[in-house]
C-alpha cells in the first residue's frame, strides 16, 4: 500500500513540475525562421501585447517631449500610465503563455518606468530622466531581439 501511495506522489509532482515548466518558464513558444523564440498567441492575445508596446512607444515619446520641455510633470504621468499597474490588465490566461524571460523583461520594464516617474517628481532632472529611459530602453531592444509574437494556425 505504501508503495502505491509513494507512486502516486511521485507522479503527482512530475505533473505539477510539468505544469509549472509549461505554463512558468517554458510558455507557448516555438523557434522561428528567424532564430528568435516565438510565442504562439490567440489573435486578441497577440493584440494585447502589442497594445502594451504601444503604450509604451507612447510613454517614450512623452517622456523625450517632457525632458524637451523640461516639464518634469510630464514626464512622471507618461511613465507611470505604463507602470506596474498596467500590467494588472494581463489575463493569467495569457501569463500562462509567456515564457519566462518575456515575462522577466516585462515586469522590469514596468518598474523601471514606476522608478522614473518617481525620480521625476522626487528630482525633476530631466536629464536624468533621459539617462534612465535609455537604459530602461534596453530591455526594449533586448526584448524584440529575443522573441517575436506569433498567431496560432487557425483550425480551419
Amino acid at each position: 500500500m505504501c508503495k502505491l501511495c509513494w507512486s502516486l506522489v511521485v507522479l503527482l509532482l512530475i505533473a505539477v513540475g510539468g505544469a509549472v515548466y509549461k505554463f512558468g518558464i517554458s510558455g507557448s513558444t516555438v523557434t522561428a525562421s528567424d532564430g528568435r523564440t516565438a510565442i504562439v498567441l490567440e489573435p486578441g492575445e497577440r493584440d494585447l501585447v502589442l497594445a502594451e508596446m504601444r503604450a509604451f512607444l507612447e510613454a517614450v515619446q512623452a517622456i523625450v517631449e517632457g525632458a524637451v520641455e523640461e516639464d518634469s510633470q510630464r514626464i512622471a504621468a507618461a511613465a507611470r500610465r505604463v507602470g506596474a499597474e498596467a500590467q494588472q490588465a494581463v489575463p493569467a490566461s495569457l501569463m500562462g503563455k509567456l515564457p519566462l524571460g518575456f515575462k522577466q523583461m516585462g515586469l522590469d520594464t514596468h518598474r523601471r518606468f514606476d522608478r522614473l516617474a518617481l525620480d521625476a517628481e522626487q528630482f525633476g532632472d530631466p536629464e536624468a530622466s533621459l539617462k534612465q529611459l535609455s537604459e530602461l530602453m534596453r530591455n526594449c531592444v533586448a526584448c524584440h531581439s529575443a522573441f517575436r509574437l506569433d498567431t496560432a494556425p487557425s483550425g480551419d
